[in-house]
C-alpha cells in the first residue's frame, strides 16, 4: 500500500491543454473516486498516474506524481517501475484470449521483467484469483482460454492479472462500465476487500458506486473550452450529502453531466 501523491498535474495532446494544475492526494488504504462529466479530463489524468499518458506521440505534461514520496517521473527511474508499483485496469476487459486463465495472470511478471519459480507462479496464480474473487469459479480449469469467461469474470481476471505483480496501487477506469448489475456488485465487493492491502483509484460515472466504494472523492470540472480541474475534493460522504461548491451539488444530483 502507498500513498498517491499529484502535485500541479497539467496534460496536453499537442497544443490542445486537457488539465489545469490538478493537486490530489489519494491516500494508503482508501478508495478515491473520481467523478464528473466525460471530457473532463479524469482518464488523463488517471493515466498520468501510471506513466501510460506519454504512450500518446503528441502527449505532454508538467507536474509530480509521488509514489510515498519519491517522484515516478524521475529520469533515473525506469517505466517499468512504476507500472509494477502501480497496475491499471481497463473499461473493457482485455485479458489476452487465446492465453490460459493461468498465464493470463501471470502475464504481467514477464512484462515487468520479475523472473518467479514454477511453484511461486503457482501460489501466486492461486492467491491472484483468490483477490480478485474469481478462485472458486475457475481453480478447475486454470488452463481454459481467459477468452472464455464472462465479461465480469474477464473483468476479474484483468484484476487478478494486475495483482499478480503485487503492486501499491490500483488504477481503475470505470471497471464496471460494460457489466450487468451482478458482475458490477462482485466487483464493487473485491474492491472493497483489496482496499485492505492496496490503494485504489477508480474513475466513475455511476454516482451510487462512487458513494458505495469510495472513501474519498475527486470532482473533475472542464468549463467550456477550458482544461479539467478539481471543483471540490474531500471525504466522499460529505461530497454528496453537503458540498460546498454549488457545482459539486449539481453534478452529484443529476443536473447535468
Amino acid at each position: 500500500m502507498a500513498t498517491l501523491d499529484a502535485r500541479g498535474i497539467t496534460a496536453w495532446f499537442g497544443d490542445h491543454q486537457v488539465l489545469d494544475r490538478v493537486s490530489l492526494t489519494m491516500p494508503a488504504g482508501a478508495v478515491t473516486a473520481l467523478i464528473g462529466p466525460s471530457g473532463c479530463g479524469k482518464s488523463t489524468f488517471l493515466r498520468i498516474l501510471n506513466r501510460m499518458h506519454e504512450l500518446v506521440p503528441s502527449a505532454s505534461l508538467a507536474g509530480e506524481v509521488m509514489l510515498d514520496g519519491e517522484d515516478i517521473y524521475r529520469a533515473d527511474r525506469p517505466l517499468t517501475e512504476a507500472r509494477k508499483h502501480i497496475g491499471m485496469v481497463f473499461q473493457k476487459p482485455n485479458p489476452f484470449p487465446a492465453m490460459s486463465i493461468y498465464d493470463n495472470v501471470i502475464a504481467g511478471l514477464k512484462l515487468t521483467g520479475m523472473s518467479v519459480s514454477r511453484d511461486r507462479k503457482d501460489e501466486l496464480v492461486e492467491t491472484s484469483l483468490t483477490r480478485a474473487g474469481l478462485w472458486k469459479e475457475v481453480k478447475d480449469r486454470l488452463r481454459a482460454p481467459g477468452g472464455g469467461l464472462s465479461g465480469g469474470q474477464q473483468q476479474r481476471l484483468c484484476i487478478a492479472r494486475s495483482l499478480a505483480v503485487m503492486p501499491r496501487v490500483l488504477l481503475m477506469d470505470e471497471p464496471c462500465s460494460a457489466l450487468d448489475p451482478t458482475s458490477t456488485r462482485v466487483i464493487e465487493e473485491t474492491m472493497l476487500e483489496l482496499q485492505k492491502e492496496v490503494t485504489i483509484v477508480i474513475v466513475t460515472h455511476n454516482m451510487q458506486q462512487a458513494q458505495r466504494v469510495s472513501t474519498k472523492c475527486a470532482f473533475f470540472l472542464a468549463a467550456q473550452g477550458t482544461p479539467g480541474a478539481i471543483v471540490e475534493h474531500g471525504d466522499t460522504e460529505a461530497m454528496f450529502e453537503s458540498p460546498i461548491d454549488p457545482r459539486t451539488y449539481d453534478y452529484v444530483n443529476g443536473r447535468f453531466g
